[in-house]
């Protein structure tokens, strides 16, 4: 049984504070307070398969909250279009564990949040490796989606 959403983000910035610091403070309950209560929700992180749905994206959230590593997030380069009722967010998260002094590669993100009755939530969270500027040297891919 799900809990009922106490917090209301006034705005898709506000959502996207929330997660990331239910993120750091490997916190469950705040980071399922930003997600929707919906089966329509998507998660992907880099070099995992695609969740969806509410209960098997909570269940990845405890998973790596279990695991006992904590990050910290800078974020950088955003990119924001929002209408009315959805919000899509591209930013690049620059990643520390704990003891590192060097980021790690950069994880290109794309966030979306719907406007609902209890405030903005999110419904997608897909992040990526980053491209290196290096990489980008070499010829273009011969199969695009």
């Amino acid at each position: 049984m799900r809990a009922v959403k106490k917090t209301s983000f006034p705005t898709p910035q506000d959502a996207e504070a929330a997660f990331y610091e239910a993120l750091e403070s490997a916190d469950l309950d705040a980071m399922m307070e930003v997600w929707a209560e919906d089966e329509e929700l998507i998660c992907v992180h880099p070099g995992w398969p695609r969740l969806t749905g509410y209960e098997s994206i909570r269940e990845n959230w405890a998973q790596i909250f279990r695991s006992g590593e904590r990050l910290k997030f800078s974020l950088s380069e955003p990119v924001c279009v929002q209408g009315m009722m959805l919000s899509v967010h591209s930013l690049h998260e620059n990643v520390l564990g704990a003891g590192e002094t060097k980021p790690r590669a950069p994880v290109v993100t794309t966030n979306v949040y719907l406007r609902t009755a209890a405030g903005w939530r999110m419904v997608v969270h897909h992040a990526s490796i980053a491209v290196t500027p290096a990489e980008t040297d070499s010829p273009p891919p011969t199969l695009l989606h």
